[in-house]
Order: structure tokens, then sequence, then C-alpha cells
């Protein structure tokens, strides 16, 4: 367990390494440097140092590539020794574009006791290289004049349109009476040689027309020397008078063959001409280890540069390989259900603390079910605490429920509350009560504050899903959608996940939660009805509230209990009764049992569709007498789509009523297909379908009703509460197991 616990930390340890490299890399690319402009200040320096001079020595150099073992180890203490009056890079000074790479670049040549330039190549254009270019050096083409020379830097990586530069150059060629030109170019435009390094050959500029109009422009006006890398090697060449140069030894990989090596150009520059010569610093004795080298040198150099990457990728090799170690070494036990002793939990009286967010007197499905799962486990021995929002009529606890006090409620009739999650009173009551186990019913606020205690007391935790998260968009203060397809799934995944196990009605329920990556322990458990209550026959008989109603006594009935809210469908059902009437010759009448905050608006939908004699909004119906309406009707009916099971549909059943509903994940377990009733899709038409036949055929709605009554029996609250207390003891099991 120890060793666990220091993996875990090291595996922490890890991934908080690796954010704060990540952070610092953000940080380099946003934050100002005093680096700026650096280009113009070279100039003016090799200006001020080769004034009035007409002879002198400049070096060039190509594909430095950030190299520290090579260029800066060995170049530049010979290059500060030398009578170099400054130095320019041919291209690929940098081994990319990265802000890094740029900052250790200036440094390194910072070591130079002379001015130095660069030219624009392929290694500064990538990684978005351009701008960090710019805002460093400045523009990637240029020129100055020095006495009698001139010095034109060009871009041919793409970034700078090529027309724009043409014309740009002619100019300068055409208006310039110096005596010596030099051009410099990241890429070769000249022909491939023949000895170019393998791997390589995608290394010259590849827009031949464009190279045919630069070599046109550069041999008619006489230019001198045209130097570029990209290459490594050392080539000299004329080409219709004009001498291109080709210089990528400064640092980066070479074969070390007979034209690949390390080395740097000197220029020597008098009145009557200009002399080209290669410099071979002694690095190393053969030709093996030349190349070993320069190899050494890219990797050294990678992570002398890039050392906040080079720690980025050996921490999330670490991490990699922690997870693997995880996967392949660590013995797994995939069927842990079967391998739990339970025996010192099963059966016995435990502890238990519901938190919920709502309760009695509000009535719904989730209060009734908790309701019955508390009453079951009492039944069984145990000693269930419910903590729950207080009601008007219903502030104060008891030695079974604590009320926290509302500090706000919404709904048609307050039926939503928002408590005090500070309050003393919870924090007392769970101190007093000293659970075994904590079972939330809702995974935020109340449910957030158990799972709190549940942790800072270090005890299990259960969460039952009742409700889809996503049905009830249209209740929060934030983009319908995006609270839809996105943060109702992402809540319920993280607070499943810092469970000890979670609850669900069915399997569609389950599948749906591992979809959205919950792993946690899942028990599929439906929730539990009162059959007897609902089965046997109510003081309210149906010949007494049929006449209640004004409902004729042989008049085929149809219920639904639902509250009257949009993410229940009832409009659906006002809209399925108007078109059935077209239908069928028998005539019904539909009850819908609830109220809502959706009444009024289906109040004016059945005066529009003229069903004021065939549909009855009866509104709220104490719990007592709900067996009634039930035992009176003949077919229920249903139209949600937000439940997780749908419980008012084992209730109908067990008053021995086929059903007709839509089918949802939460109905489509609670529903046997022509064995208990019917579920089609969102449809109308396959709806109503369904529903005339039930109608027209007597025979038929009294087989389906027996067997309503059979599946409902095998789901009463007993069973329920036998099987939770048996999934309770399991997390005890496990969690105990795991902690010690």
């Amino acid at each position: 367990m120890l060793r666990k616990t220091k993996l875990k930390i090291f595996y922490i340890l890890n991934t908080a390494l690796i954010a704060l490299l990540i952070g610092y890399q953000v940080y380099l690319n946003l934050a100002e440097t005093h680096y700026a402009s650096l280009h113009l200040s070279k100039i003016q320096a090799i200006q001020q140092v080769l004034r009035e001079k007409t002879e002198f020595q400049f070096v060039v150099v190509g594909n430095i590539n950030n190299s520290s073992s090579i260029f800066q180890k060995q170049f530049i203490p010979r290059l500060n020794n030398s009578n170099a009056a400054f130095l320019i890079s041919a291209g690929n000074a940098v081994s990319d574009g990265a802000e890094q790479n740029y900052r250790s670049l200036i440094k390194m040549l910072e070591e130079l006791h002379m001015p130095w330039l660069l030219t624009y190549g392929e290694n500064e254009d990538s990684d978005f290289g351009d701008f960090r270019f710019f805002e460093h050096f400045g523009p990637p083409f240029f020129s100055f004049k020095i006495n009698n020379n001139q010095f034109i830097f060009l871009d041919n990586t793409g970034s700078t349109p090529y027309a724009w530069q043409l014309e740009w150059l002619n100019q300068e060629l055409t208006q310039s009476a110096a005596h010596n030109r030099f051009v410099f170019l990241g890429l070769p435009i000249h022909p491939k040689l023949d000895n170019t390094p393998a791997f390589t050959e995608d290394n010259y500029f590849n827009d031949e027309e464009i190279a045919q109009k630069l070599h046109t422009l550069l041999r008619k006006h006489h230019v001198d020397l045209v130097f570029s890398a990209n290459l490594a090697l050392y080539a000299n060449q004329t080409i219709d008078g004009v001498r291109y140069i080709t210089t990528g030894g400064a640092g980066g990989v070479i074969v070390d063959d007979k034209n690949s090596y390390h080395h740097f150009v000197e220029v020597n520059v008098s009145a009557d001409e200009v002399s080209v010569s290669p410099v071979i610093p002694r690095i190393s004795q053969s030709s093996w280890h030349r190349t070993i080298t320069s190899i050494w040198s890219a990797i050294y150099t990678f992570f002398y540069v890039s050392f906040a990457r080079f720690l980025v990728v050996i921490s999330v090799l670490v991490l990699i390989g922690l997870k693997l170690r995880e996967v392949i070494y660590e013995d797994r036990d995939f069927y842990t259900h079967f391998t739990i002793d339970d025996s010192n939990y099963r059966d016995k009286p435990k502890r238990i603390a519901f938190f919920t967010n709502n309760f009695f007197p509000f009535i719904s499905g989730v209060t009734i079910s908790i309701d019955r799962l508390a009453n079951g486990l009492r039944n069984r021995g145990h000693n269930v605490h419910i903590i729950a929002p207080d009601y008007t009529g219903e502030k104060q606890s008891n030695s079974s429920c604590t009320r926290v006090k509302t500090l706000f409620a919404f709904g048609s009739k307050g039926e939503f509350r928002l408590t005090n999650p500070f309050q003393q009173k919870i924090r007392k009551t769970f101190k007093q009560q000293q659970p075994d186990l904590v079972h939330v019913h809702h995974p935020f606020w109340l449910g957030s504050v158990g799972l709190w205690f549940a942790k800072r007391y270090k005890c299990p935790i259960i969460y039952t899903y009742h409700t889809r998260l996503e049905m009830y968009a249209h209740y929060v203060p934030l983009p319908g959608a995006l609270f839809r397809n996105v943060i109702s799934h992402l809540i319920i995944r993280r607070f499943c996940n810092k469970c000890d196990g979670v609850v669900v009605p069915t399997y569609s329920t389950e599948e749906y939660l591992r979809l959205v990556g919950v792993k946690s322990r899942i028990c599929v458990q439906p929730s539990g009805v009162d059959f007897m209550r609902f089965n046997s026959p109510h003081r309210l008989t149906p010949v007494a509230l049929k006449k209640q109603l004004g409902i004729e006594q042989k008049q085929l009935v149809l219920v639904s209990v639902s509250r009257l809210g949009k993410e229940k469908n009832v409009k659906f059902l006002i809209d399925a009764i108007a078109s059935l009437d077209q239908q069928t010759q028998n005539h019904v009448e539909l009850v819908i049992v609830g109220e809502g905050d959706d009444r009024h608006y289906l109040e004016n939908r059945i005066t529009e569709t003229g069903l004021q004699k065939s549909i009855q909004l009866v509104g709220a119906v104490s719990p007592e007498n709900i067996p009634g309406y039930y035992q009176m009707a003949d077919i229920f009916v249903f139209a949600s789509k937000s439940e997780t099971q749908g419980m008012v549909i084992l209730e109908a059943m067990s008053a021995g009523l086929p059903v007709v509903a839509i089918r949802s994940s939460g109905i489509d377990d609670a529903i046997v297909e022509g064995q208990t009733g019917f579920k089609t899709l969102d449809d109308i038409e396959l709806w109503n379908s369904k529903l005339k036949l039930l109608i027209e055929d007597n025979v038929l709605r009294e087989k389906l009703s027996k067997q309503a009554i059979e599946f409902a029996r095998q789901h009463d609250c007993d069973i329920f509460a036998q099987n939770i207390d048996k999934f309770y003891g399991e997390v005890l099991a496990t969690y105990h197991r795991s902690s010690s």
C-alpha cells in the first residue's frame, strides 16, 4: 500500500512538472524580451568598424542549428582569434523557430567579438518562427552597403511574396554602383549537386521559375557571390559568371565524406578581388568519429537549448512507463464482484446517511424512491438518517430527518430548493450519527456536501443516478446546447467517479454512464414499488372517482402521472389524443395527475385542440389517493424521455394497467414489449397505433394487465431494499479492504 502511495505521489509530481514546463513554454511565447531589431544595431556596428577600409575579411557560416558543442565551443574561440570583421549566417542558425531557440542563439552569438547578421532560412521560418525573427532581428529581406560593397539578404522560404522581392532586388542592383555584390539566400537556387547528401534532395529551393528569374537578375547585374545553406556540405561552383557558395557545416549533422564536413567560409575582400576559402577546424581525427561527433552535437544541442522540452519529454515518458507498469506488471482482478468477502457487513445493522436536494412534502419520483428505500432499510434493522431541505410547514428536524435551511426556492410552488451547505447543523448531525456509509441522491449541492463529509470522515459513498441531468437544461442559466451536450455529462462523470458505488435503475442507464466515462462500481437495481399498496383495492373506488371527475362509468379511461414540466413531454399526450379522435370510434378520456410550471401552457393547448371534454388536468393528488387513480383507469400512458426508470410505470403495472410509452433509456427496461405494454419512437402515429390496439382489443388489454401485475410484483420494495443492502455490504467490504 505504501509503495502504491509513493508511485501515486511520483505520478502526481510528474504531472505537475509537465504542467509547469508547458506553462513556461507559454510564458516564453507571451513575455516581452529586450531583443528587438538587432540587425539594425549590428549593421551600424559593421559600418563603424569598416569605415574607410577597402580591405577586410568576413566569415560566412551555415546550418549552425543552435550547436553548442561544435559552433559555440569550437568555432567561436577560433573566430574570436581571427581577422574577421563580422560574421554572417547563410541560414538555419536555429534548429527551429521556437522562441527558446532564438534566445539561445542570441546568447551564443553575443560571445563573438564581432557583429553578426542572419539570413532567413528554412529553420528560422519553421514553428511559427517568422514573426519571432521579425521581432528580434527585423525584416527577412534587407540590404546594406559598406564602402564599395553591397550585401543583400533575401527570403526564399515562401514567407514573403517573390514578386515583391524580385522587383525590390532589381531596383537595388540597378541603382547600386557597388564594385562587389554579395547575396545571401537560405535555400540553394542552383541545380542539384551530384554529391547531395542522402535524404536532403528536397533541401533545395523548389520553385524553378522563381529560381531562374533570380539567377537571371544575378547574372544581369554581375553579382559576385551568392551564399546559401540548408545542405550539410561545402560546394563552390560558377554558373553563367555567378559564383554560388553552399555552406552547411557550422554545427548540424554531417555525413563526413569528401564534401560534407564541419567548416566555415572566410571571405577576403580587397580593392582588386574577392577570395573565398573554407576553413576546417581540427575537431576529431577519423571520418566516422566526425560523423558521430556531429550527431552527438545535435543531441547535446537539443538538451542544452531546449532543456524545458527535454524535461517535458522525459516526464511524459515516465508517466507512460508508470502506466505501462500498472497495465503490464500489476495483477488486477477484473471479477472483483466474485472475490469480495462481505460477510462482516452482510445483514448486519448499518448507520446510513442520505443526502438529497428534495424530499417530502415535495412529491416526485425521486422523493418517493428515497422514502421507500429508507423505510425498506429501516425494516431490515438499519439506522437511516435523511439530510434534506426544509419546506414551508416542514422546517423542524426529527430523529430520522435533519432539515437544512433553504436559501432560495424556485419552481411554480418553490419545489426546487437551494440550501445553506455551510449550516453547522449538517456537521453536527453527521458527527452524531457517525454513519458507516453515505448515500447521496443528487450530484450537486447537498449531494456534494455528502461527498465532502464522506471523504473527510473516511467512509464510503454511494450515489443513485435518479435523473437525466441533460433533460433539465431549460432550468439552468447557461446556453442550453452547452449544458445539454457537454456540461451535464461532465458533471455526472466527475461525480460518479468520486463515488465508491453508483446505483442505477436500468441497464440502459448503466450503458450511458459507461459511455460518458464512469468507472466506479455500478449496481443495476430498479427503484422499488409498494406492490400491495397499488394492487389492493383502494378506499377511493373507481365508481366514486369517476363520479367525482364527471366521467361516465363505462368510459374507457387513460391515466398519466407526471409533473407538468417541459422535460416530461406532456404536450405529446395532448397532441396524440387530438389525433387519436380521428382514428377510432371509441371515445376515451385522459386524466393527467400532477402539477408544474407548464400547467398554463398545457391548458391553452387543450383548449386550442378542443379537447376540454377529453382531457383533465386534475393537479396534484395526495400520495394516499394515487392508487385510486391508477385503479380507476384502463391504460397508463407516458411520454417523458427524461426518466432514468419511470417509477410511475411500475406503480401503474401494480394496479394492473398495461402501458403505452415513448421509448427512452429509462423506459426501455421497465416495459416488456408486447407483454406488459408497448414502447414506440417519439412519433404520434406510431404511438397511437399501439394505443388504439389496446383500446379496441379488450382481450389483449386484459392479458397485458395480468402480465403487468406479475412483472411489477418482482420489484416490490422489500426486494429493492434487500438488493441495495447487499450492494452496501460489497462497497463497505471493498472500501475497507483497499484502505487497510
